[in-house]
């Protein structure tokens, strides 16, 4: 495979910065920037959770940066709601959106506005959507998604790795022949070696597509 050329500390810190400025969706006055290894730690404060999180995956889109670290709090203004009342405005989403994620599978509690979920789902994308649906929500610092998937029965582990395997080549057959695919009991190990983050993240993503996956160990390595 073709080496990447990793850009020194300095430079990603600038490149994180830029990126930072450059997404809309984020005030990055408000956000600190360090870099060490190629580990973009972000700090200060935001005015809300989903302003948060869209200034930690804009670091992560740079090139070069091969995780983040989350520092950043979230200042909120004035008339902010209790955690009753969050917990019972969570749950109120949930009722609207029972063909995601089914009805009274995922439980609330918050805690110092910091929602938790839990519970059992039998998707990966349906614990997403139960993280997306109280992410927005006004008024939280934070989300821990806790839900867990179910086991899917009758789908053997040759069958399931076979699945993601031939999903790999469909999505992307350039790097797909680098990364090894191994399954025990529903839980995925990815190995090998790509040449960006985005690469990465696509196999891990595309790890749990497949049935009766319940949990997804990304090892795979940045070349160079």
């Amino acid at each position: 495979m073709t080496e990447i050329q990793h850009r020194p500390d300095h430079h990603l810190k600038t490149a994180v910065t830029d990126e930072l400025a450059w997404t809309p969706s984020v005030n990055a006055e408000g956000i600190g920037v360090t870099v060490s290894d190629g580990v973009a730690t972000l700090s200060g404060h935001v005015g809300s959770y989903p302003e948060k999180e869209e200034a930690l995956r804009a670091a992560a889109r740079v090139q070069g940066v091969t995780t983040t670290a989350d520092k950043i709090l979230v200042r909120h203004g004035h008339d902010v709601p209790v955690d009753a009342d969050l917990a019972r405005e969570a749950m109120a989403v949930f009722d609207r959106h029972t063909i995601v994620v089914p009805k009274d599978s995922v439980q609330v509690d918050v805690r110092d506005r910091v929602v938790t979920l839990r519970g059992s789902v039998d998707w990966h994308y349906q614990r997403e959507a139960a993280r997306r649906a109280v992410a927005v929500l006004p008024g939280i610092s934070g989300v821990r998604n806790l839900i867990t998937l179910r086991p899917s029965p009758g789908v053997s582990a040759a069958e399931t790795k076979a699945q993601i395997v031939a999903a790999l080549a469909r999505h992307a057959p350039g790097f797909a022949q680098h990364v090894e695919v191994g399954i025990d009991d529903g839980q995925v190990t990815l190995t090998g070696q790509v040449l960006t983050p985005a690469e990465r993240r696509s196999a891990e993503q595309t790890a749990w597509f497949a049935p009766g996956v319940t949990a997804v160990d990304n090892q795979v390595k940045l070349s160079g």
